[in-house]
């Protein structure tokens, strides 16, 4: 490959580790510094690079020092990517690790996702009852998800929502300090901090009846755009499933114009060559929610471009009013 050194790196990334290790920024939480572990392993099994030629780079997000609002009120998903954007616009990291649900769907022209992670399960995990039919009478349902608030009041209406916000072990703590009668988590994150929610009850979430939220279980990693070397490292361990169906659910957002206040839930899917992507908006109290599905080949933006118009036009003015499509 012309792009390539003797040595099988991309051009001008052996001149950098000469100098200095392959700096991974990332959120401090817990979960975040375990998706920049499998970011640096991947690099390091792809390029055959050494412990210490990938080196981490934590920082505190605002997101995770925030945790008694909800999102939308303090600045939505930018929350989560802004101190790792400084630090990679300032030349202080060669790329971000980012779970792709927490993306704005918008990003600045000077970055560039270069890869994507294979996707881990994308369904959402019940901690508390077996089974949403199962939760008692008027519980108590602890979540900062607008998307999740709907989906669980559209089945229960009688069902209460209390704020929810912190981090995995922050929230299961809060539900077994009887904070809420139940909440709901990404199976993903379980997974990947090995959590075993031993004597808590819970169920994983049929992803074919309740669809989650848009790029759930994806982590990304972004690089500057005009950093040639890098796209082309960085890209060496992009999954091209993954890829393919997160941009399709993240192009479907674009088209829908939706913010933090926004209830979508969305999952795309390969079916042979072509991209299965099915969604639901709801108003804000679940009372009423519009669905559909469409079928494109891979990387055809029209595709979820046409899905999110055929939404909005069958959907009543309680979901209309929460998005502002292009």
């Amino acid at each position: 490959m012309g792009n390539e050194t003797h040595a099988g790196l991309p051009e001008g990334i052996a001149e950098i580790l000469e100098q200095r290790p392959i700096r991974l920024g990332t959120r401090a939480s817990p979960l975040a510094m375990a998706q920049a572990r499998m970011t640096a392993a991947a690099l390091r099994e792809r390029w055959g690079l050494t412990e210490d030629q990938v080196e981490l780079s934590p920082v505190v997000a605002s997101g995770d020092r925030i945790t008694d609002r909800p999102l939308a009120d303090v600045g939505g998903k930018a929350l989560w990517t802004r101190e790792l954007d400084w630090s990679l616009g300032g030349g202080a990291i060669d790329l971000s690790v980012h779970s792709m649900k927490d993306v704005e769907t918008v990003r600045p022209d000077a970055f560039h996702i270069a890869a994507m992670l294979p996707r881990a399960d994308v369904r959402d995990v019940l901690l508390g009852a077996t089974s949403i039919e199962a939760l008692p009478q008027g519980a108590r349902f602890g979540t900062s998800s607008p998307r999740r608030a709907a989906q669980i009041r559209s089945i229960r209406p009688d069902i209460t929502t209390v704020l929810f916000r912190g981090n995995v072990a922050t929230r299961i703590g809060k539900l077994q300090a009887g904070e809420a009668d139940a909440t709901l988590l990404a199976a993903a994150g379980l997974d990947r901090l090995g959590e075993t929610l031993d004597g808590l009850v819970s169920a994983r979430l049929d992803s074919d009846t309740w669809l989650p939220a848009p790029s759930q279980g994806a982590v990304g990693v972004e690089v500057r755009a005009d950093d040639a070397p890098m796209r082309a490292l960085i890209g060496g361990i992009d999954n091209a499933p993954t890829s393919i169906c997160v941009r399709a659910e993240r192009a479907l957002l674009f088209a829908l114009g939706g913010d933090c206040h926004s209830a979508v839930a969305a999952l795309a899917r390969m079916d042979g060559e072509t991209v299965h992507l099915r969604a639901m908006l709801y108003s804000e109290d679940g009372a009423e929610h519009v669905a559909g599905e469409a079928r494109f080949a891979p990387g055809d933006a029209q595709g979820p471009a046409s899905l999110a118009a055929e939404l909005l036009a069958r959907a009543p003015e309680t979901i209309t009013r929460l998005f502002n499509p292009a």
